[in-house]
């Protein structure tokens, strides 16, 4: 699998894997997550998954899950739906 760079305490994942999975174009996906429209979290593994981490990233109703290792090389990914969490933002 491809692999994502170690940038600190995180990661930065090419767009091009997000583009992918979202059905966006690289354009698109870094303005989706300068609206805040594309949004991200980065979780640490503990115990038996510590040197793991998991980074979920969230487009409307669709979620992209990697676990990644300490050199950042994907070892799993999956997509998965979401509850769009859109309209909470309009209230």
């Amino acid at each position: 699998m491809t692999q994502v760079e170690r940038d600190g305490a995180g990661f930065v994942v090419p767009a091009i894997l997000l583009a992918e999975a979202f059905g966006l174009t690289e354009s698109d996906v870094r303005e989706s997550m300068r609206t805040g429209a594309l949004t991200s979290i980065c979780e640490a593994g503990v115990g038996t998954d510590a040197g793991r981490w998991r980074l979920t990233f969230r487009y409307i109703n669709r979620a992209l899950r990697f676990t990644v290792d300490e050199a950042g090389t994907i070892l799993s990914s999956s997509r998965f739906p979401v509850r769009d969490r859109s309209s909470d933002l309009e209230r």
